[in-house]
């Protein structure tokens, strides 16, 4: 017999919670006997004091009666979890809404980072994934739906919708594509206030069904990190949006009416610290704030359907996964590091990056899509100047009024290298972008010089992220790409294991080593609070093979 020290430890000793009885078996004693026990997710953990010991079964009965007499042939019972499953996680309430298994979202990173292959895996697998239409054009988003479509099927997936204020008549277009072709899920991202279109979106379709309840076909999954834009999503469509979609037609009176009985989005993540657009958030103050919001507003218009909030931003590892369940988040969603696995529409170089970047590795820069305003992004700066360069241009923009005021020198600097050619040769090619993408760019930017510049300095930006995803190898430098703490953390959590590798890191695997290791860390957590002393490897959760993931739960 292996001597387990545990109780062996002065003052550490579980109070009795009742018995257990073994049927003729004896519990197994070996010092890893406990951290075996708890991440056979799939079985029932029994903690019982052998002569001093702790021990630990599956089988048996357990009969709680911490005040009683001794049974015969039974050993103090110091402590039990049940079986606690992957798919137990979360809202029951999310997964039937959108037919998935799992609480589990892959998020939408544009220019198709968020690609079709990881779509496909992660509606297969039973968990949803978005893709990243972000940033793309409607051709292109039109053959995504085409793949995905007839690939899924019936099975669950999303597709991104972007704000875009600089660009209205994009968000336009795509709404009216995803109409057009039946795209009933979609996530609303980098909102600061509710536009025509995604209202249109949601409301496209309401009608009551034959039990009199009111259907919107069209669901809305928004990500937000500002209390001011979550309210806006868990409140009705604004009345004055409303009106006018009435006024041009694409709603009827009795469909307005509809429109008062529903929020703009049944589902909210919590968007805390993140890759990509975040006010970088601490995610222990996010989450309750937007569940103290969600209460308040279920309460003011008593929907129908309950409000979810879901958590996202630095889910990496099976530890912050099950904070997040443990606070109460309906699902999780992870996005950096979903870049750094193989379905993800990016590179092989981008890859290898991710896979070396820590914590502290990400830092601010411009963001492309919202330059002028001043917004930012969250990014990689280790091994690319980005940033770097990024933070420069749009000093140059708040300091002059045109590139003619831009110092000689400094001018020189940017043809050199940033652009590598002629700011003159950069407008033609911005000019001849913005042509078919959005001549009412090119308009402005005759009559106002500023906003010439700024469309200058964001061809910079905006290439930067499909140098990246193309992995040109001249443009190392410049790539653009968006990360969050999250990828050092789960870094450091693969690092000496086989996802240590960024060839070996495909989405679905991920995602289920931090549901069966939130599963598992879970379970440690409710025998803690039993007063049951655990060893560093019980509240650990290292990665695993599906193949030994699925042993888990067979046990």
């Amino acid at each position: 017999m292996t001597e387990n020290p545990i109780l062996s430890v002065p003052n550490v000793r579980p109070s009795r919670l009742g018995w257990w009885r073994g049927e003729g078996a004896r519990p197994a004693v070996e010092a890893d006997a406990l951290e075996a026990a708890i991440q056979r997710v799939g079985l029932p953990v029994h903690v019982v004091d052998v002569d001093g010991q702790l021990g630990v079964a599956h089988d048996g009965v357990s009969t709680l009666d911490a005040n009683g007499d001794g049974v015969p042939e039974a050993f103090p019972l110091v402590g039990f979890v049940p079986a606690l499953l992957p798919e137990q996680l979360g809202d029951p309430e999310f997964l039937a809404a959108h037919g998935v298994r799992y609480a589990y979202i892959a998020g939408a990173m544009a220019n198709g980072i968020a690609s079709e292959a990881l779509v496909e895996a992660m509606g297969r697998a039973g968990m949803l994934g978005f893709f990243g239409a972000g940033g793309l054009g409607i051709d292109r988003i039109n053959v995504a739906i085409d793949r995905i479509q007839a690939s899924l099927g019936e099975l669950p997936y999303g597709f991104n919708l972007i704000h875009s204020p600089n660009e209205p008549r994009r968000e336009a277009e795509t709404v009216e594509l995803y109409l057009r072709r039946g795209i009933r899920l979609v996530s609303a991202a980098a909102y600061m206030d509710l536009t025509e279109p995604l209202v249109r979106y949601r409301l496209t379709g309401i009608h009551r069904d034959e039990q009199d309840r009111v259907i919107a076909p069209n669901r809305v999954v928004a990500k937000v990190s500002r209390v001011e834009v979550a309210r806006r999503f868990f409140s009705p469509p604004p009345e004055a949006i409303v009106r006018a979609l009435v006024e041009q037609g694409a709603l009827t009176a009795g469909q307005a009416e509809l429109a008062r009985r529903i929020p703009m989005a049944d589902d909210l993540t919590a968007e805390a610290d993140s890759g990509g657009h975040t006010d970088n958030r601490p995610a222990l103050a996010l989450l309750p704030t937007m569940q103290a919001l969600r209460d308040e507003l279920q309460a003011e218009f008593g929907y129908s359907t309950r409000l979810r909030v879901g958590a996202a931003g630095g889910i990496a590892t099976p530890a912050s996964a099950a904070a997040a369940f443990a606070m109460g988040a309906a699902y999780v969603l992870t996005g950096t590091i979903n870049q750094a696995c193989v379905e993800a529409g990016t590179s092989e170089a981008v890859r290898g990056m991710l896979a070396e970047a820590g914590q502290a590795d990400v830092t601010m820069a411009p963001s492309a899509d919202m330059f002028e305003m001043g917004v930012k992004v969250q990014v990689l700066k280790r091994g690319t100047m980005f940033a770097i360069r990024a933070r420069k241009l749009y000093e140059l923009y708040k300091a002059h009024g045109c590139l003619e005021e831009i110092p000689a020198a400094q001018r020189q600097v940017l043809e050199r290298d940033y652009f590598r050619e002629s700011l003159e040769e950069v407008w033609q090619r911005t000019r001849a972008f913005f042509s078919q993408r959005d001549p009412q760019q090119i308009e402005r930017a005759e009559r106002d010089a500023k906003h010439k510049m700024a469309l200058v300095f964001r061809s910079y930006l905006g290439q930067a992220s499909i140098w990246a995803n193309a992995g040109e190898p001249s443009r190392r430098v410049d790539y653009q790409v968006w990360c969050g703490p999250a990828m050092g953390a789960f870094n450091e959590w693969t690092r000496g294991t086989f996802l240590e590798r960024p060839e070996r890191r495909d989405v679905v695997n991920v995602a289920m080593n931090l549901l069966f290791g939130a599963a598992a860390l879970t379970r440690a957590g409710w025998l803690r609070t039993q007063g049951v002393p655990l060893s560093p490897g019980a509240q650990r959760f290292a990665p695993r093979s599906r193949e030994e993931l699925a042993e888990l739960i067979q046990g």
